[in-house]
């Protein structure tokens, strides 16, 4: 048993100095391998994106300045109109109405003034007479006063009539233009593209006027307004040009000019944004009121300028200290040696090197990798201890 026993303590005793070995040569094994990506020399675009909505330049709201029943529609979705077309019909008997009564205490006004006239010259012919036998001591003092005060009276009584004449006169035609208002008519040519009334439908206008109709005057000309970063909005300039998509054709690119740089800020949970507005040509008609736009603005562009993969610039070597300065780790004879250089704009992708000892065909270190195997990985030696 003794026997055995050495036997099987041997034995591990070897495994383990057996598998030790093996740890140790296959960590000796081990190199460093790079991933790399060569300088270029080409162009670079710098863009801010953004997203917005397609709207038409101008759009018309159409409402009611009376309440009512809306008894006939002579317009809907999509329908072309003309200036002063009828679209809409309100109940127009309860306004009939009105202007009869209106009529009528024009009528009944009239006559009270008439009524007071003829009295009032009554008055005035007897007050006259009046002050006549007064002068020749023919009558009393005070009958002269009598007859002053009913020419007086009457005279008040007339001035009263008129006033309520002007003011049935005033009635019947307002009268007139609420009949008026029951037409609801379009105020300019174009299309309707929104429709927020149907038939038997009450609308009141009380303190806000309704919205029946919201009409485009001319879709041909649209526009996209769209929400723009505080951090980017500093590049974008009055005619810069943008393109846009829209989901609806996702592989047609739009063309528009920047018209308009609101100096109102949106702010939306703490985010301030700004709206930019775009002038687009739609005479094609595509664009629809409402489509969601991609924007892409072109702020800058360089044309056959070195550049390098923005993944290198972001590229940080372990076992190295930090440097408060712009570099990249180039390979060089196999090692990684860490340049200094100054960068331009960038795509978001790769950035402009205006200065720095870098050349076209340079392998810069996007990544490091060990003991995986890659097309685009280089093997080299470890960097230097700084």
């Amino acid at each position: 048993m003794k026997k055995k026993k050495k036997i099987a303590l041997v034995s591990v005793a070897f495994l383990i100095i057996v598998g030790i070995v093996l740890v140790m040569l296959l960590s000796g094994s081990k190199k460093t391998e790079f991933k790399t990506v060569k300088v270029q020399r080409g162009d670079i675009v710098q863009t801010v994106t953004a997203t917005g909505t397609v709207n038409p330049v101008t759009t018309i709201l159409v409402g009611t300045r009376v309440s009512g029943t809306i008894v006939a529609l002579y317009a809907d979705y999509n329908s072309i109109v003309k200036k002063g077309q009828l679209i809409a019909q309100i109940d127009p008997t309860p306004f009939e109405n009105d202007l009869k009564q209106a009529e009528a205490d024009l009528y009944n006004a009239k006559s009270n003034l008439f009524k007071a006239d003829v009295t009032l010259k009554d008055a005035e012919r007897t007050f006259k007479r009046k002050q006549e036998l007064w002068k020749r001591d023919l009558i009393a003092r005070s009958e002269l006063d009598d007859a002053e005060t009913a020419y007086n009276t009457a005279r008040a009584q007339y001035e009263i009539a008129l006033a309520q004449v002007k003011k049935a006169q005033a009635g019947l035609k307002q009268a007139k233009t609420n009949l008026g208002y029951t037409r609801i008519v379009s105020p300019v040519n174009g299309v309707v593209i929104a429709k927020n009334v149907e038939v038997g439908q009450t609308v009141a206008a009380s303190f806000q006027t309704p919205t029946l109709f919201t009409i485009a005057p001319d879709l041909t000309k649209m526009q996209v307004d769209t929400n723009v970063d505080e951090a980017d909005i500093s590049k974008i300039k009055n005619a810069m040009e943008a393109t846009f998509t829209v989901d609806a054709y996702p592989d047609r690119k739009f063309k528009g000019v920047v018209a308009q740089i609101r100096l109102s800020p949106t702010v939306t949970q703490n985010v301030v944004t700004y709206d930019v507005v775009i002038a687009v040509d739609n005479s094609h008609l595509l664009l629809k009121p409402g489509m969601t736009a991609n924007v892409t603005f072109v702020t800058q562009e360089k044309k056959n300028v070195l550049k390098i993969p923005n993944a290198a610039l972001r590229f940080r070597m372990p076992n190295t200290a930090p440097s408060k300065e712009q570099g990249v780790w180039v390979l060089r004879g196999g090692k990684p040696v860490r340049v200094k250089i100054k960068t331009g704009i960038s795509d978001g992708e790769w950035s402009e090197v205006l200065e720095g000892n870098v050349k076209e065909g340079d392998d810069v270190i996007v990544e490091i990798q060990t003991g995986k195997k890659t097309s685009t990985t280089t093997t080299g030696h470890p960097p230097p201890r700084f």
